[in-house]
């Protein structure tokens, strides 16, 4: 059955002017927590170089994007694998880019550990990783919204809630993922961008890939 998001149509095109400039020409992209897959169908559409292997660790999550898979029926758009960025190995050796849009504040910081772990591991050398969401910033007054939008979250789970940006970089750079962009988003949110600065994993090509609560 297919789930829809309203937040996806509002946030999906200054996504998609992000990735313009970030994504590379061609390769794999694996999208985390892919939720209900109307993102993977929209930016598989929008970029018909890449190949887009969404995923996520929910079964009802798996099943709409297999459902929105089905109904776009695009080449480049692979079946959604369950992956749980908290596990590890991950079912995926490589991929050229990582994209992450609005997991790390509905989650378990411990998520956002295994999504740098993860990154590190399968990311090139300068292969992004692509994180979208509300974030707390030192020097920077957290925006009323998000102030109440934390509160909320962290009353449906105590686990959860906004991440404080420096805390996000320190745990990609222990992954050797260095800091590169941020972006200012509608509604509050940021684009942050994170490039593999190691040697990254080996391997030819990301072809190797297996073919198997929301924001604005």
């Amino acid at each position: 059955m297919k789930l829809s998001a309203p937040s996806t149509e509002r946030n999906r095109e200054p996504i998609a002017a992000v990735l313009r400039e970030i994504l590379p020409g061609h390769g794999d992209v694996l999208e985390l927590a892919s939720g209900a897959g109307e993102h993977a169908v929209y930016f598989a559409r929008l970029f018909p170089n890449l190949v887009w292997q969404p995923s996520d660790p929910d079964r009802d999550a798996l099943a709409s994007i297999s459902a929105w898979r089905t109904e776009a029926g695009l080449d480049n758009l692979r079946e959604p694998l369950i992956l749980d960025v908290a596990a590890d190995p991950w079912p995926v050796r490589r991929a050229d880019a990582l994209l992450c849009i609005n997991m790390v504040h509905i989650s378990p910081w411990t998520a956002t550990v295994g999504l740098m772990r993860g990154a590190g591991r399968l990311l090139p050398h300068d292969g992004p990783l692509i994180l979208y969401g509300p974030y707390r910033r030192r020097d920077v007054p957290t925006a009323p919204s998000n102030e109440a939008f934390d509160q909320s979250l962290r009353s449906r789970n105590p686990e959860w809630g906004l991440r404080d940006l420096d805390s996000v970089r320190d745990e990609a750079a222990a992954n050797g993922l260095g800091f590169d962009r941020l972006f200012e988003m509608p509604a509050n949110n940021l684009i942050l961008v994170f490039r593999q600065s190691e040697a990254g994993p080996s391997g030819r090509s990301a072809s190797e890939m297996p073919a198997s609560a929301t924001r604005d």
